[in-house]
């Protein structure tokens, strides 16, 4: 048993109210400034080095020892909380009206910073960079995420390899979920406007109703996935905005749709992109008109290999075998993907459940902090084990190694 799982433990008290003040103190994406202010102090209370304002509220944090030479390894946390009220009722319960922690991102914050307090105590051959990201829920008003904001101010430069973690509500305490290949999708936001032609709505031969037209547009939707994409590869349309109308004896003129698209496989993506379009048409071949837009909000988070193999070898030490599970693909998206496609990186889920499993993104979301120290003892051994085993110069065998053993 490594010596950061007991370590890991001893601080589970320390673990556990840093997650409740920042549960109670949740802050929506790009507005994280007393999270923020939290890790910076944190890091720098450990003598790590610490640049703020990263991506708007990101922070980083370089864990350098000596010269600060040899390979770097990033750990990522993400801070953003969720519009969402919480209904919970516990001492630490969200203190901030219609905003909540209900996805996590507390206990990932927690634990990143227990990393930090174990690693900061080694005499590492190399460096550890902590990323402790804005707004993964959501982007900004031109529609970049936190992840890729941190990206283009340089967070990832100079490193070598990146870890995260998720926490899962629905596996048990004690087990984690890693797998190689894509393990979230590529989330694409369309939206639409189907034009006709307002009139009264007890004449409507006189003009040309979009809701029919819309009705029409939504069949041929719906039809996309099961009869135009490969059985065998996955894929999600779904609408989940309809808007049009005032009043109850008007035929608008227009209808506005809006829904989420989600593949893995870039050629299923442009499947999907092209038969919307095709969906639409209908409305132009009925006599309306359209306009249709897409935005990419998440690319595929795709595990690598070697990543995935070093995770799932130091948590079958900690856990055992059999508490090491197969992480399955998730039609949810999550922007670390924007960080895997940048650097060999994986993330796994943790599994956290307390009871009844806790909806992600429900009013009722909470976790099992038992949970805690072993996310953390997990981050910790990893970065420690690949920094050991890749040493100065050595990086470039470490993963195809650890794949074969």
């Amino acid at each position: 048993m490594s010596d950061l799982w007991e370590r890991a433990h001893a601080l589970r008290e320390e673990l556990i109210r840093l997650r409740r003040v920042i549960h109670r103190h949740p802050e929506l994406g790009f507005q994280e400034v007393e999270t923020a202010r939290l890790a910076a102090d944190t890091l720098r209370s450990l003598g790590i080095r610490v640049q703020t304002g990263v991506g708007t509220t990101g922070v980083v944090g370089d864990l350098e020892r000596g010269a600060g030479e040899g390979p770097c390894i990033a750990i990522r946390a993400d801070m953003d909380a969720l519009p969402v009220q919480e209904l919970n009722r516990v001492p630490y319960c969200s203190q901030v009206a219609g905003v909540m922690h209900a996805c996590g991102h507390d206990a990932h914050v927690a634990m990143a910073l227990g990393t930090a307090m174990l690693l900061s105590e080694e005499h590492l051959p190399g460096r550890v960079r902590f990323l402790f990201q804005p707004s993964e829920e959501r982007p900004d008003e031109e529609g970049v995420s936190g992840a890729a904001r941190m990206i283009e101010a340089g967070a990832l430069e100079g490193v070598d390899l990146a870890i995260a973690l998720h926490v899962e509500p629905e596996a048990e305490t004690g087990t984690i979920r890693i797998a190689a290949g894509p393990i979230t999708a590529t989330e694409d936001t369309f939206r639409a406007t189907i034009h006709g032609q307002g009139c009264h709505g007890a004449y409507p031969h006189t003009g040309r109703d979009p809701i029919y037209l819309a009705g029409q547009v939504l069949g041929a939707i719906h039809g996309i996935v099961s009869r135009q994409v490969d059985p065998m590869r996955a894929a999600v349309i779904s609408v989940g905005v309809i808007q049009g109308g005032t009043e109850v004896n008007v035929i608008p003129s227009e209808v506005r749709l809006a829904g989420t698209v989600r593949s893995f496989d870039p050629a299923v993506r442009d499947v999907l992109h092209a038969e919307l379009r095709r969906a639409f048409d209908v409305a132009r071949a009925l006599g309306g008109d359209y306009e249709l837009s897409f935005h990419m909000d998440a690319i595929a988070t795709v595990n690598d290999e070697g990543v995935s193999a070093l995770i799932a070898s130091v948590a079958r030490d900690l856990l055992g075998d059999e508490r090491v599970l197969v992480e399955e693909p998730s039609m949810g998206a999550e922007d670390f993907g924007y960080m895997t496609a940048e650097v060999p990186a994986a993330m796994f889920s943790l599994g956290t459940r307390r009871g009844e499993p806790r909806v992600i993104h429900g009013p009722y979301f909470d976790i099992d902090e038992a949970a805690l120290p072993i996310g953390t003892a997990i981050l910790a051994e990893t970065a420690r084990r690949y920094l050991q085993s890749a040493g100065a110069g050595n990086q470039e065998r470490l993963l195809p190694h650890l794949l074969s053993t």
